[in-house]
């Protein structure tokens, strides 16, 4: 078993390695390197021993090194760090996870667990140690937040003190505004250990007593901006602000980013990051060098760029000693890139181990998460095709036209998440036809009632089942499903498949499943290779496409549906 060495030890072979009495690791040669300091580019070479750089561009006549590998002038920028993301928005499990992340140059993941830890409930502690076993052999850096809402307080302070988490993560959106206590003391908690604070808001929704309140009590990032004002806000408050691109985000972030452009914003206070996204957007698009890259399509500086998804992050989360720079005493977390304009990672450095090259993982870790796997409790049994019918909120006098409920997929962080809509009735039957966009329908089910289940039905914008059914389950904080379609008993039918499983998206017609995505770790992870779930989500997809959807929005029908719980929990509709 290898022994860690004590620091005199470290320090002297330093010493040894600089004064050519001691071979280093490794020396990568002939780069280009990119200083985020200066914001320059120049001409060298890096010495690394265990994983850090000791080194730059040494005299090679005064050295000794185990290996070189030459960089034939490709760049050589940091490793790409995402600010914040969730780990259950993609689906897969950490190791899967790295197969199609860090190919992208991603080598470091501010994460939130909040989602899979409420799912887990009283195993949250066990589901936590689970998660995080084994982390450090992952060829990503990992710093995690204790979940600051779904989840009970005692659960929170317990992560609180496991390693790799760094602080509290977004806690409830609504509760902390009435003083409650148990928001308090996980805010408490987290400041006692000095460790950071997620914020999770559009600060424009906000009043000027939280507009404080936040900041004052120690929250020091903020990744919920939507808008100009709530850029502007965030600045002047004080936020490293993060700018995501995650599922249904094109339209908003190419927007911020134009108008930051137009502000002539100082940059340094920006990080990009992604909050969640779809494997298939990892596959097709890419991860961190997807926004680099699509901000520098639109004018940006590169070297600007990069450090926005590397160098800006680590200084806001105070690990900038350890990552985001290539410089001696910091971690050989390196992209060798063709261009800077357009970030393509060809070889990918973690701890100056080569992990990726030419977007291929070399090396992952072998992690077992099959233990973490729960079996289908279902809770639907009384309930109804009936249940799923459209029962309109209001008729006009005349009886020509419905009041309805219409919820948008991508309408997180906006106020038209639903709307109260008129859609005509003709013969008795509402038509579903809203400016010139046939709906389909949603409804969105408690799976768990104790007394009256709570069933709201209403139509949907962002995809259209004609045929049969397609639905998903989420456990978190309160476990629902909603499911998409036209006619009450093919609803019906996928809710009670779904419920079979602790965690399912499923499509259906006339009671045959069609394709089928479980998800098996606590109803929120996928057990299975980045391949397979995109294996699963295509086949879902394309059964969708037989079943009438255009997916001309582009992201995978799972994922769309999984949006949709966000806001169904912020505005209210997930009832316990």
């Amino acid at each position: 078993m290898k022994t860690e060495k004590t620091q005199l030890e470290q320090v002297q072979e330093i010493f040894d390695i600089l004064h050519g009495t001691a071979p280093a690791d490794l020396l990568m040669k002939n780069l280009r390197i990119l200083d985020v300091y200066s914001e320059t580019v120049y001409e060298g070479s890096l010495l690394i021993n265990n994983g850090k750089i000791v080194a730059l561009s040494p005299d090679e006549s005064r050295i000794q090194v185990k290996e070189t590998f030459d960089g034939k002038g490709l760049y050589a920028i940091p490793g790409l760090i995402d600010a914040h993301f969730h780990f259950e928005s993609q689906l897969v499990n950490l190791t899967a996870l790295a197969e199609i992340m860090v190919p992208n140059g991603t080598t470091t993941v501010f994460a939130e667990i909040l989602d899979l830890i409420s799912s887990a409930a009283e195993d949250g502690v066990k589901a936590a140690r689970m998660l995080f076993q084994d982390y450090e052999k992952l060829p990503y850096r990992l710093y995690a937040f204790a979940p600051g809402k779904k989840v009970d307080k005692a659960i929170t302070k317990e992560i609180l003190e496991m390693d790799p988490v760094i602080g509290l993560g977004e806690f409830d959106h609504f509760s902390y505004r009435t003083g409650n206590i148990d928001d308090l003391e996980k805010l408490a908690w987290a400041r006692e250990k000095g460790g950071f604070i997620n914020g999770h808001w559009g600060l424009t929704a906000l009043d000027d007593m939280e507009l404080n309140f936040l900041p004052a009590a120690g929250v020091t990032n903020n990744h919920d901006v939507w808008n100009m004002e709530d850029i502007s806000k965030s600045l002047r408050y004080g936020y490293g602000t993060q700018i995501k691109f995650g599922v249904g985000n094109q339209k908003v972030i190419e927007t911020l980013l134009k108008a930051i452009q137009e502000k002539h914003l100082p940059l340094d206070q920006f990080m990009f990051c992604s909050d969640n996204f779809s494997v298939r957007r990892l596959t097709t698009d890419g991860h961190m060098d997807y926004i680099i890259n699509l901000a520098n399509e639109m004018g940006y500086a590169p070297i600007k760029t990069i450090k926005m998804a590397s160098y800006n992050a680590a200084r806001f989360f105070h690990l900038d000693h350890l990552i985001g720079s290539l410089t001696p005493g910091r971690y050989a977390d390196i992209v060798l890139t063709d261009s800077l304009a357009k970030v393509n990672p060809l070889y990918v450095f973690k701890g100056g181990e080569l992990i990726a090259r030419d977007h291929q993982l070399l090396k992952n870790a072998q992690i077992d998460y099959s233990g973490m796997r729960t079996e289908g409790v279902p809770g639907l049994a009384d309930l109804k095709p009936e249940d799923l019918d459209i029962r309109p909120i209001a008729v006009s006098e005349d009886g020509k036209e419905a009041t309805v409920y219409l919820f948008d997929v991508f309408g997180r962080g906006h106020a038209d998440f639903y709307r109260e809509i008129q859609l005509p009735v003709e013969n008795g039957k509402i038509v579903p036809v809203f400016q010139g966009q046939k709906l389909c329908r949603l409804s969105v089910i408690q799976r768990y009632a104790h007394g009256t289940r709570n069933v709201i039905n209403g139509y949907f914008t962002g995809m259209y089942i004609g045929r049969g059914a397609v639905g998903t389950s989420f456990p978190a904080p309160v476990p629902y499903l909603a499911i998409a379609g036209m006619d009450s008993m093919e609803m019906w039918d996928c809710a009670q498949k779904i419920d079979q499983y602790s965690g399912a998206c499923i499509a259906v017609e006339n009671g045959e499943i069609k394709a089928k995505l479980p998800i098996e770790i606590y109803g929120m992870m996928a057990d299975m290779t980045a391949q397979e779930l995109l294996e699963r989500t295509e086949a879902v997809d394309r059964a969708a496409a037989e079943l009438g959807n255009d997916n001309t929005m582009g992201e995978p029908v799972v994922n769309k549906l999984l949006s949709l719980f966000i806001s169904l929990h912020r505005f209210g509709f997930m009832k316990e």
